[in-house]
């Protein structure tokens, strides 16, 4: 498994990280715990060294599973904290007081001490700028409680007011569909020496290609609300712009998906979501080696994209 520097961070981390939304259970609907198990030890066999999670995933259980099962020694864990589940309704809060406990919470979960990386998971550019957590948050850096924070982000806005206060790591959707963000934070990214983990990699699984636009998803999948049929009819057509990258090197949708990130120097990690050793095991094989995409396709994919209505 090959790694990349995390920014101006003293840590190197694995190019495919693995993340553990879907392993939960909160966004896809039920898992197997003993397969949660499998994914996790054959991540590890597989070289795989950073693991993205919350402590909202499982209400705090999938941090729990990670500190239980994974070798510090050659781990790092990336954490999200700053929302509330215990009010009601549920909300986001990035003040001292309650960053402090959701720390706390995470530290003892995960059974490390420093942590390695802990986002604010989703704040308002007001959340980053006109609170007290952003000086707690700095505290715990200066105090080495802490290897690395950032923020895990929705808009460049806030990624840029993150960085803007010293954020070292930014979490961001991107992929072939949504890459302009990270396009339009890359002088930010590189003039700041930012780490940059990708999430969204196969945009929730549409980039595999295997969905027709009457595709259904079961009951407490959070895509049966991402998109209507229109929406998703589209998205499926404009799949098409990526077709002619499949050849004999790279086989599948998912891998011209995959290694369009890859191809990005930017990217730290590419947070991936298998719920599965078998999908596991399909991506790190399918990712493939450097040049993932040569500079002559990447130019005639975004070409293609625009083509087909794909902002670039």
């Amino acid at each position: 498994m090959r790694k990349r520097p995390l920014g101006k961070t003293s840590l190197d981390v694995s190019e495919l990280g693995l993340g553990t939304w879907g392993l939960s259970g909160d966004g896809y609907g039920p898992v197997v715990m003993a397969e949660v198990d499998r994914v996790l030890d054959r991540a590890v066999d597989a070289g795989i060294n950073l693991f993205d999670t919350a402590d909202v995933y499982g209400r705090g259980a999938m941090e729990k599973k990670l500190g239980e099962r994974l070798p510090k020694d050659k781990t790092y864990v990336v954490t999200k904290i700053g929302t509330d589940l215990d009010s009601s309704p549920a909300q986001k809060r990035f003040d001292m007081s309650y960053l402090r406990t959701a720390f706390e919470r995470s530290r003892d979960r995960l059974k490390r001490d420093p942590l390695d990386i802990v986002l604010l998971h989703n704040p308002t550019v007001h959340g980053i700028r006109a609170t007290d957590g952003m000086l707690f948050i700095k505290e715990l850096k200066e105090r080495g409680k802490i290897r690395a924070w950032g923020v895990s982000c929705g808009s460049t806005e806030v990624a840029r007011a993150a960085i803007e206060e010293g954020a070292e790591v930014v979490e961001l959707a991107y992929n072939v569909f949504v890459a302009t963000d990270l396009h339009e934070l890359s002088s930010d990214i590189s003039h700041h020496k930012v780490g940059v983990l990708a999430r969204s990699v196969l945009a929730h699984g549409l980039l595999t290609g295997h969905w027709s636009p009457e595709r259904e998803f079961y009951p407490g999948d959070h895509r049966a609300e991402r998109w209507n049929t229109r929406e998703l009819g589209i998205r499926i057509g404009q799949l098409a712009a990526l077709r002619p990258f499949v050849n004999e090197d790279i086989p599948t949708l998912r891998a011209v998906a995959l290694r369009f990130v890859l191809s990005n120097q930017l990217v730290s990690s590419a947070i991936l979501g298998p719920r599965s050793v078998a999908q596991l095991d399909q991506l790190e094989r399918e990712a493939g080696e450097p040049p993932y995409l040569k500079d002559t396709e990447m130019v005639e994919l975004a070409a293609r994209l625009k083509g087909a209505g794909v902002k670039v």
